[in-house]
């Protein structure tokens, strides 16, 4: 193996000494490149966000903005990163360098006051900047028609992991409706057209840690079978947390995010199959709706910084009962395929949980990829009750899928999150509605039995009470939302 290095600020480095648990941002801040702060340490305020170069969805690169807090340095040997500093045109000696557009936007427009958390917006804010398919759609103001969209094609959604408590957020959305298109000669842009860095097999080890990335599927496989203590990493949005608030320091950590086995998207006659490690970012562009189920719920699955790491094998293979995923495809009915050095086998996602935390797959096994049945339930809906109406944990998550027809309800599948051990399917509310007519009488019915599904439990983020009404209400607001349209 060669030495471990990364590309900043388009300068080589060597990853070296850091340790195998030593995250982007300690490296970067190390280096003195201190514009990448540490605010939560949990990818919740966005004060670490930098810029990665990786595969594009409308053009060869996308400039992807990531949590510099949550991603091993290790997990980017070979790749290219940018942080806030880079962004600027660096001016002949004794001379300033000039800003990048984005920079000077919010300097202009008041958007920076301490200056902490300034550095991550520049750098989210420059992702959606250099978006491809970011395109104007007439007009300069930026008090537009969608509050959420500037007239210049800007998605605030882009921001929403990014947390300011001195500014405010007027002035950031002003800078943000302000931008224009990158120019021509813009070295960023001009960076989309070349393919990304490849992938390279790391074995890194220091301080008696090793981090791995094998080179194939077959690789790591063999690797789980030899080293069944591994820890399996694809965004880190779980082990990155653990690694910052518990202290976690695995003896080996395998990463999988990257292995073109896992991040293929296929749609069949029958199924759609999704690559375990795509990141939920590029598998809401390239199914573009496709699916609406899971485009409705990506958007409120925590931020979009979050989403531009964090994957659907990553949230399943926690096990955990709050994850905003598992309602959702569970409602699809879902199936994982699971692969180990042997061979592969297809578990339903309702026969895969088995504890909290727990679940069929053996240490040896990894989620390959998801399996969503065809043809697809066409009365959907997921509603995630939280405190927050983004960036926030499940107090409770459904997810309806319902075929009705002549006002007849055919078929029923129903998931949920947050009210048991594990993510479960409300079996008994599923009983209670198929064969019976879609009517205000069979849902009042069929609320009652869901209130009862489950073993909601008391927490910080809400009684055992609250969680039963919940899931009683959001039948009744499914059918309040859906019923003109059934009938139409």
């Amino acid at each position: 193996m060669v030495e471990a290095r990364i590309t900043v600020n388009g300068q080589d480095a060597p990853i070296s000494p850091a340790t195998p648990h030593t995250t982007v941002l300690d490296f970067l801040r190390d280096r003195g490149l201190t514009g990448t702060k540490e605010g939560c340490a949990e990818g919740e305020c966005g004060a670490c966000s930098v810029l990665v170069a990786r595969p594009g969805v409308n053009k060869p690169t996308d400039w992807v903005a990531v949590n510099a807090c949550l991603v091993p340095v290790a997990a980017l040997d070979g790749q290219e990163i940018v942080t806030a500093e880079g962004l600027a045109t660096p001016g002949e000696p004794g001379t300033a360098p000039t800003l990048h557009p984005v920079q000077e936007e919010m300097a202009v427009r008041g958007g920076s006051q301490c200056g902490y958390c300034t550095p991550g917006f520049i750098c989210s804010m420059a992702s959606e900047y250099y978006r491809p398919d970011r395109c104007a759609h007439g007009g300069a103001d930026a008090d537009h028609a969608d509050p959420e969209h500037g007239p210049n094609g800007f998605d605030l959604h882009s921001l929403s992991g990014n947390l300011c408590r001195c500014t405010g957020y007027r002035p950031i959305r002003d800078a943000a409706f302000a931008v224009g298109e990158p120019a021509e000669d813009d070295p960023f842009a001009q960076r989309r057209d070349q393919e990304p860095p490849a992938p390279v097999a790391t074995a890194y080890t220091q301080d008696g840690s090793t981090f791995l990335r094998p080179g194939t599927l077959g690789e790591a496989l063999r690797v789980l079978r030899e080293r069944p203590d591994a820890v399996l990493v694809s965004g880190s949005t779980d082990y990155g947390v653990e690694v910052n608030i518990r202290s976690r320091r695995a003896g080996c950590v395998v990463a999988i995010d990257r292995l073109p086995e896992l991040r293929e998207l296929r749609v069949e006659s029958d199924h759609i199959e999704i690559g375990a490690a795509m990141t939920l970012t590029e598998i809401e562009r390239r199914l573009d709706g496709e699916v609406p189920l899971l485009a409705e719920l990506f958007p409120q699955f925590a931020s979009r910084l979050i989403r531009n790491s964090a994957t659907l094998g990553g949230n399943l293979g926690t096990g955990s009962p709050i994850g905003d995923s598992p309602p959702v495809l569970l409602a699809l009915e879902a199936s994982l395929v699971l692969a180990d050095a042997d061979g592969e086998r297809v578990v339903p996602l309702a026969e895969y949980f088995t504890g909290y935390r727990q679940s069929v797959r053996r240490p040896d096994e990894l989620i390959r990829a998801v399996r969503i049945p065809l043809p697809l339930s066409r009365v959907t809906a997921f509603h995630k009750i939280a405190k927050r109406r983004f960036d926030d944990i499940s107090s409770v998550a459904v997810a309806f899928a319902l075929d009705v027809e002549d006002g007849v309800v055919r078929k029923a599948r129903i998931g949920l999150g947050g009210v048991a051990a594990t993510p479960i399917r409300a079996l008994a509310t599923e009983a209670a509605l198929e064969g019976e007519p879609w009517t205000a009488e069979t849902v009042e019915a069929a609320a009652r039995a869901l209130r009862s599904e489950g073993t909601p439990m008391d927490d910080h983020r809400a009684s055992a009470l609250y969680r039963s009404a919940m899931l009683g209400q959001s039948l009744k607001k499914l059918y309040a939302q859906t019923t003109e349209a059934v009938s139409s």
